[in-house]
């Protein structure tokens, strides 16, 4: 299972990026997705989360409204639409998967990571 996470770069206050989660060697449709940040010195927490199941997307309240999830699953794609963005969103940006997480649990259960890709917001 192989994941590549792309997107992130530098933006202003109030601006937007859409991050970008390739997903290969399994069938996205069965598994869960996540995105997680993790900030420098602080540990790393979830931002949006889409199950496999009944397909619901979970946002944490700092995102909710300013950050759109989707999931592309024919082409094991998933996209985290972000806008409005502000300092404290600053953080490596994280794709994972895993054929049994429940969302809103924490990092540790699951069990493939992309590689992270670095959002800096600043003026």
């Amino acid at each position: 299972v192989q994941l590549q996470a792309s997107g992130g770069g530098l933006v202003q206050p109030g601006g937007s990026l859409r991050l970008s989660c390739i997903v290969s060697g399994i069938d996205l449709e069965r598994y869960a997705v996540a995105w997680f940040r993790q900030a420098p010195g602080k540990q790393r927490e979830d931002v949006s989360c889409s199950t496999h199941g009944d397909g619901a997307t979970y946002y944490r309240d700092s995102v909710e409204g300013r950050f759109t999830f989707t999931r592309d699953n024919p082409k094991n794609i998933v996209y985290l639409q972000m806008n409005n963005l502000n300092a404290e969103d600053t953080a490596v940006y994280f794709c994972a998967v895993d054929k049994y997480a429940a969302c809103g649990i924490g990092p540790s259960i699951w069990d493939y990571w992309g590689q992270g890709t670095l959002v800096t917001v600043s003026s």
